[in-house]
């Protein structure tokens, strides 16, 4: 770093102490928050509509004027700040650029937020955004947390573990919540500023973050982890960077190819990664096997959940309002034309996007990529390690059928068998059956009558699979099962342990 910039981090990350003990005392945390604010205000806060905000804000004193000034980005009197951030000075924290005077008010020069991230608030700072005032974005701007940084929180498995990469840390809203986890956490970004933020946002939580510069996995070489996470610049595009939170230069889907096929290298055996990505869809070709082919042909077990398709029209307009630009202005619409002409010319059709899971495996790599588009209970971290545990029983038992037929299997609680009917020439017809788990991702099967059999039986005081289709095929044929009924029987049940509806015992 330069020295300035230098100087102006190790002042930002010594006010620590004193702005936290000004938050903790104003009680500027996610639950004061939520109960001062009221619902509607909370609620309009998050729509960007500050005018509810500021109305609510004005009788909580010292709070509302935090509220006004982080939050909204009002200016306040110097006296009113003063008394809002004591034991801080106003001077140390124009110095260290966390305020700014505007003649005779004080400004925020930082987004400073408190977010409940499981282990109570912690606090982030990041660059100002356009959500509640009009405003350009630098192209080092340091996106605070918004949906995507949201929904990998919600996403990441939390299971206690040595080591913890965050790549591409931006403010560092990922490595502290990796904290409450990881025994030490590492995070890299090729962004000097964003690196001066999560310095501090690791001092103001009080915690030892180890930060490095540098580009990808660089900074890291030769090293691996026990879990990765990563919020890279995915946005999928031509080559450029206009903004270094969400653009690679590397053309269309590069930035999720080149995080997706580098993650392997840096686990630790048995270690996991979760991570947003997104993917184009080629003309005529399946995105599935574009993603396959990012992953090494060994010691990976990936899990790949599309969650969203966008067509290109709309993905463009979306990221150019999110760089604070009108798409009817001039400048926008060249930018639109140029992007626009870039998918035309690869042929792209939409872009996927979601969540990448990966495990370090010993054996050849496996890959489940589907979609996960409807609505499903967060969150998928839990879910991610229970879908791995279940891969890896399945693995073992592709190596030993025998493992299947001779298991006991229970049917998760949260299973149930639907039926729909639709009326016919002689009542009702039943048009499909299916099992629906009620939780996590909510998966569904369409099943026949003969598997909703299978099912009934299923208890954990029950028979072992191989008795379980030898009675079923005796009752439809008088006879035992053949090894064709049995293998289609293994094959259904292989199905339903994948996605959790049945549990081997």
């Amino acid at each position: 770093m330069p020295t300035n910039q230098t100087t102006r981090s190790s002042l930002l990350a010594d006010l620590a102490p004193d702005l936290r003990a000004a938050l903790t005392r104003v009680r500027y945390d996610a639950d004061t928050l939520l109960d001062a604010l009221g619902e509607a205000a909370h609620a309009a806060l998050g729509r960007g509509e500050p005018v509810p905000v500021r109305r609510a804000a004005a009788d909580l004193g010292e709070l509302g004027t935090l509220v006004r000034l982080l939050l909204l980005g009002d200016p306040v009197t110097e006296t009113d700040a003063a008394a809002a951030f004591s034991p801080l000075s106003i001077d140390r924290a124009v110095a260290a650029g966390l305020l700014e005077r505007d003649g005779t008010e004080i400004r925020a020069a930082l987004d400073l937020r408190p977010l409940d991230l499981g282990e109570g608030t912690r606090w982030v700072l990041s660059d100002l955004d356009d959500s509640m005032r009009r405003r350009s974005l630098d192209t080092d701007h340091v996106l605070g947390v918004g949906q995507a940084s949201l929904s990998l929180l919600r996403a990441t498995p939390t299971h206690k573990v040595g080591t913890v990469l965050d790549l591409g840390t931006g403010c560092g809203v990922q490595a502290v919540h990796a904290a409450a986890y990881g025994a030490t956490v590492t995070g890299t970004d090729l962004n000097e500023r964003a690196l001066w933020l999560a310095e501090a946002t690791a001092a103001l939580n009080d915690l030892d973050i180890e930060l490095l510069q540098g580009s990808w996995f660089e900074p890291v070489a030769g090293r691996r982890f026990d879990q990765v996470v990563a919020n890279p610049p995915f946005v999928v595009g031509p080559a450029r960077v206009e903004h270094t939170y969400r653009d690679s230069g590397l053309h269309l889907d590069g930035a999720s190819e080149l995080v997706i096929s580098g993650i392997p290298d840096m686990l630790n055996p048995g270690g996991t990664a979760a991570l947003l990505a997104s993917w184009v869809h080629i003309e005529g070709e399946d995105w599935r096997s574009r993603v396959a082919s990012w992953l090494p042909d060994h010691g990976i077990d990936a899990w790949i959940v599309q969650r969203d398709i966008a067509d290109p029209a709309l993905y463009v307009g979306t990221w150019l309002r999110d760089a604070g630009l009108d798409p009817r202005e001039g400048a926008a619409q060249a930018r639109a034309e140029r992007w626009l002409d870039a998918f035309a010319e690869s042929q792209v059709v939409g872009i996927g996007f979601g969540f990448v899971y990966l495990r370090a495996i010993d054996g050849p790599t496996e890959l489940l990529a589907e979609d996960l588009t409807h609505g499903f209970d967060d969150p998928l971290g839990a879910e991610a390690l229970a879908y791995f545990e279940r891969s890896a029983w399945l693995r073992a038992a592709a190596a030993d059928p025998d493992r299947i037929l001779d298991s006991r299997y229970e049917v998760d609680p949260a299973t149930a068998l639907e039926r729909v009917y639709l009326p016919g020439d002689e009542g009702w017809d039943q048009r499909v059956a299916r099992l629906h788990r009620g939780d996590g991702p909510r998966w569904q099967h369409e099943v026949d009558d003969t598997t909703a059999a299978l099912l009934a039986g299923m208890r954990p005081d029950g028979l072992p699979l191989r008795e379980l289709v030898d009675l079923l095929a005796f009752g439809e044929t008088g006879e035992a099962a053949t090894p064709e009924f049995e293998t289609a029987a293994m094959t259904i049940v292989a199905g339903l342990v994948r996605h959790g509806l049945i549990h081997p015992r």
